[in-house]
């Protein structure tokens, strides 16, 4: 009997949390398809495209999804269980609340390992997949969005003049002026040029025939090419993020840097890393004691719970950063603080409840 109510709990909590995961995802991602849809659009990416940048935002969102997820599942379906006053039964006959919970158990367990597979290997690949898709989309469609004789401003500080457009991708009589460097703005002109991509995340423009004229306080320089690889990465700055780096290689990069700003952002990134996980396993002992109360208020108190328990941990954990930033504390105690509370929490919260 008992294993037919925890196939028939574990089965209503693994729909809930897909559910519930597949929710929060979608949320998460659109302020993130805003930013490069404004981008993108410029250049005319197809839904192929955009549907191959969701799939690489995914795992990103999944460090801080899982854990709200298995929370809110937890929630809503061991407070309907209150509601319906079925962990009272359960109890009756003989299921003390560490049995009750164990498929809580098992989900939470499940997200801890897939949130440290996400952390230590699909985050960092899909992060760089994601650049360089959105690279080579840009390189392959800059050509299609810019029209003849209008100025293309799709480019950070770089406007593009073009007269005739031979074929798709190759452009003729083209005006260029650079404006990335302030103090030394670039003219450009060239008979012919073409969009490329090379070591598949620099684009840039390959100009033919043509000419440079680069101004520099009071001297002008002239320079007159046959061929010319000009570079119009929409940002300036290609140093990957730290979103791109393995817990190791972050480390790693903690070890080499002589700053100490940065070498902090490298400790704090690593912690964070590991502590989301973490609290997939701390979830376990805390979702079924706050069911108790959140059954009584319904499904919006559940849900009103678990973004309450995920605010305050979130501010804990960028107030712990910021301290650290500030030189208060040591890096691994600000890292760590959120999830020390939050497991004090965790474990007060289940023996009590365990012991009723």
């Amino acid at each position: 009997m008992f294993k037919t109510v925890y196939r028939s709990i574990l089965g209503e909590l693994i729909v809930t949390f897909f559910l519930t995961l597949a929710f929060l995802n979608s949320i998460l991602i659109m302020e993130k398809l805003l930013r490069l849809s404004r981008v993108l659009s410029e250049v005319g990416a197809t839904a192929f495209d955009m549907a191959r940048i969701i799939t690489y935002l995914q795992p990103q969102l999944l460090l801080l999804t899982l854990p709200m997820s298995l929370l809110l599942a937890t929630l809503l379906v061991y407070g309907r269980m209150n509601h319906d006053n079925e962990i009272i039964i359960l109890k009756t006959i003989g299921m003390n609340f560490i049995r009750i919970s164990s498929p809580v158990m098992a989900v939470g367990f499940f997200c801890f390992l897939f949130s440290i597979f996400v952390s230590f290997y699909l985050g960092p690949k899909s992060s760089v997949r994601l650049r360089n898709e959105i690279t080579r989309i840009i390189a392959a469609r800059s050509a299609f969005a810019i029209e003849e004789g209008t100025f293309n401003t799709s480019f950070k500080d770089i406007v593009i003049l073009v007269k005739n457009k031979k074929t798709r991708n190759i452009l003729e009589d083209i005006f260029i002026y650079d404006s990335r460097s302030s103090d030394e703005p670039k003219v450009l002109l060239a008979k012919e040029g073409n969009f490329f991509l090379e070591d598949g995340s620099s684009l840039g423009l390959l100009l033919k025939h043509g000419y440079i004229n680069i101004t520099k306080d009071f001297n002008t320089t002239e320079l007159f090419f046959d061929s010319y690889k000009f570079a119009v990465a929409l940002d300036a700055d290609r140093t990957p993020r730290k979103s791109e780096f393995t817990p190791a290689q972050l480390l790693e990069k903690s070890e080499k840097t002589d700053s100490e700003k940065k070498k902090l952002s490298f400790y704090l990134e690593f912690y964070r890393r590991l502590s989301l996980p973490f609290v997939c396993l701390l979830l376990i002992f805390l979702g079924p004691p706050l069911s108790m109360v959140s059954g009584k208020s319904g499904r919006l108190g559940g849900l009103a719970i678990g973004l309450l328990v995920f605010t305050v941990y979130y501010l804990m954990l960028i107030y712990g950063e910021n301290l650290v930033s500030a030189g208060k504390i040591p890096h691994y105690l600000g890292g760590w603080l959120a999830t020390f509370f939050l497991g004090i929490f965790s474990f007060l919260a289940f023996r009590r409840e365990n012991s009723r």
